[in-house]
């Protein structure tokens, strides 16, 4: 077998340069020299804050460098200790996690992890308003180290700060007005029509909540054509973001379930744990097939399954998010027929998803959210 080291066979006697000979010198690895990530947690409850210090600093590449009782305190100490992330809850005395995300976006953007104890409606609630005002991601804060989720759980609290500690976040400028849908938006190629629309598939992650919330507040009433979302998210806040979506866009929006027959102007989000997909009818298909780019629901899942049954009634839509699911996909539908559409760069919390589907032109159109919803309503006008 060749060593990973030098190229050259084992002789046996040990490795030895060709040339020379000579036993090669067998240097150690390089250390890691990055700095640490650090991390702010904001939690009123003494023994929580212990628990997500213990959690977060068994991993050698976190520091907590703060502890916060609230969320007045939380905006003072961002300030002071310059953290990469910030642990956020929701309900604390003083100042909500909510009111705290909001104008820590507004002054010193930072990335924001949501921390949930629960998932109950009145947390839920609380939680995707602090989306919407910038936090990035949502947590269910692990049970009990003796529970048997325990290790699952605080695996994928350290994963969360990792990654959202690598995304740039900008200023939140706070929004006073509704932006107006253009009724006919400018598009390179031109619009062409197709076959008559039967359903819309949006896949999104990181910053997705409230793109998507935008894009549906802007559909109009007695709109005619199912949504298909699959929206990367912790496990157990399906319903309650089902819920809030269907409250804050005002447009109806429920958790699919298998063999429901879809229904114009409605919406399904795809549930924990299964892959969403198109049965006849069309009637929605769940599955609980190998997870796809490590994820279950993937939107490579749904896009490919819509490709397959819509063909060119489809339109496929990639939102903001890390890494690339979905994106191959999205090229499928277009070599279909369907209508093809990225978020644009400048408005995404990351481009990950959307600028692979770029690359691979699979977007027929690049656009940003009032954008999308503009064409939406364009397409299905007829």
């Amino acid at each position: 077998m060749p060593n990973q080291i030098t190229g050259v066979r084992d002789q046996g006697s040990g490795n030895r340069d060709k040339e020379t000979n000579q036993i090669p010198e067998l240097r150690p690895p390089t250390p890691d020299t990055r700095p640490p990530i650090k991390v702010l947690i904001v939690e009123d409850s003494p023994v929580a804050q212990e628990f997500l210090t213990y959690m977060l600093t068994s991993d050698p590449s976190i520091q907590v460098v703060g502890v916060a009782h609230n969320g007045a305190e939380a905006i003072e100490a961002v300030k002071v200790k310059h953290p990469d992330v910030v642990t956020m809850d929701i309900h604390m005395p003083v100042m909500d996690g909510f009111e705290a995300t909001r104008r820590i976006m507004e002054t010193v953007p930072t990335p924001i992890v949501i921390v949930s104890g629960s998932t109950g409606a009145g947390e839920v609630g609380g939680t995707f308003r602090a989306i919407e005002a910038g936090a990035l991601a949502v947590v269910r804060r692990p049970p009990g180290i003796k529970h048997e989720e325990f290790e699952a759980g605080s695996r994928e609290l350290i994963q969360t700060v990792k990654l959202m500690s690598e995304v740039r976040v900008v200023k939140r400028i706070p929004r006073v007005f509704k932006v107006d849908v253009p009724e006919r938006p400018v598009l390179s190629p031109p619009l062409q029509r197709t076959a008559g629309i039967q359903a819309i598939a949006i896949g999104a992650s990181t910053g997705g909540p409230p793109v998507l919330k935008d894009i549906l507040s802007g559909l109009p009433q007695g709109f005619p054509v199912p949504v298909l979302i699959v929206q990367h998210i912790a496990q157990g806040f399906v319903k309650g973001f089902a819920e809030w979506l269907s409250g804050a866009s005002r447009f109806p929006v429920s958790v699919a379930s298998q063999g429901e027959l879809l229904a114009p102007g409605h919406g399904y989000v795809a549930p924990d744990g299964f892959h969403m997909g198109l049965g006849n009818g069309p009637t929605i298909a769940l599955s609980d097939h190998a997870p796809e780019n490590h994820l279950r629901p993937s939107v490579s899942y749904l896009f490919r399954s819509v490709a397959q049954v819509l063909g060119p009634a489809a339109v496929g839509v990639l939102l903001t998010g890390m890494g690339r699911d979905g994106a191959e996909e999205l090229k499928v539908m277009k070599e279909k027929g369907a209508i093809t559409i990225a978020q644009d760069e400048e408005s995404s919390v990351v481009h990950g998803m959307p600028g692979e589907a770029i690359k691979l032109g699979a977007a027929t159109y690049v656009l940003p959210p009032e954008g999308i919803t503009a064409l939406l309503v364009e397409l299905v006008k007829k």
